[in-house]
């Protein structure tokens, strides 16, 4: 057993990064690397208590130069994201790389602003573990060509937020430090909204390195119940 997980383990570190790069609002495409704060460098964040945690961009300088794009998303409108391995590749993520993909929201005065620090951020979307296909949100993304889909809640206040993406990657994270964290963050307007006034956490802060969803063995004893790591998903 320890040999296959090498295998699987070598296996990914050739093609296991990846970045979320491109985003479509109700089908629309809004263009490559519009509106997101990427990096040139696909690496993970492992360290939860660090700044990079936020929206990347710290040891994995962002792209510059950085988008000054705010993309316009209707409150109850379907939003796709696309990740790809490096900037401008076609393939996804090495299927190695298996874990939840998370979507949260912070309100901010302006979504281009340089500061991310001391924001507050609430659960809008999360994926895991489906127990009776053996399935994880990674394996359907993979499946689906880099693409995961899902809903601004309708009741959310209009005004500018930070979009924070991520998937966690667990195939190494038996002990701590060793799960991969891909984020970036999207800028964007969420017009049309309601008032609802949702709970929210803090990053650094909303995850702890002995959180059961970030330091696990996913292989052996084989995983019957993933918890996702942060709070649960504000719903309307």
């Amino acid at each position: 057993m320890k040999s296959v997980v090498l295998a699987l383990l070598l296996a990914g570190y050739a093609s296991g990064h990846t970045i979320f790069q491109k985003m479509y609002v109700n089908g629309v495409d809004q263009g490559q690397l519009t509106g997101i704060r990427v990096p040139d460098y696909d690496g993970p964040i492992m360290d939860v208590t660090s700044n990079d945690i936020i929206c990347n961009g710290g040891i994995n300088p962002y792209h510059q130069p950085i988008s000054q794009a705010v993309i316009n998303v209707p409150a109850g409108a379907q939003v796709t994201t696309e990740w790809h391995h490096t900037l401008g590749s076609t393939d996804v993520l090495d299927a190695s790389h298996k874990g939840p993909i998370i979507t949260y929201l912070a309100k901010v005065p302006s979504a281009t602003q340089s500061t991310v620090t001391g924001l507050k951020w609430f659960k809008i979307y999360e994926d895991g573990f489906d127990a009776s296909t053996n399935t994880w949100a990674v394996d359907k993304l993979i499946a689906n060509n880099g693409k995961v889909t899902f809903t601004i809640p309708k009741c959310v206040p209009s005004g500018q937020y930070l979009m924070r993406h991520e998937i966690i990657a667990l195939h190494a994270a038996g002990s701590y430090p060793g799960a991969q964290f891909y984020m970036e963050c999207a800028q964007i307007n969420i017009t049309g909204g309601g008032s609802a006034s949702p709970a929210t956490v803090s990053f650094p802060g909303a995850y702890k390195g002995t959180d059961p969803g970030i330091t696990l063995s996913i292989y052996y004893p084989p995983v019957t119940n993933y918890v996702i790591p942060g709070p649960k998903v504000f719903t309307c």
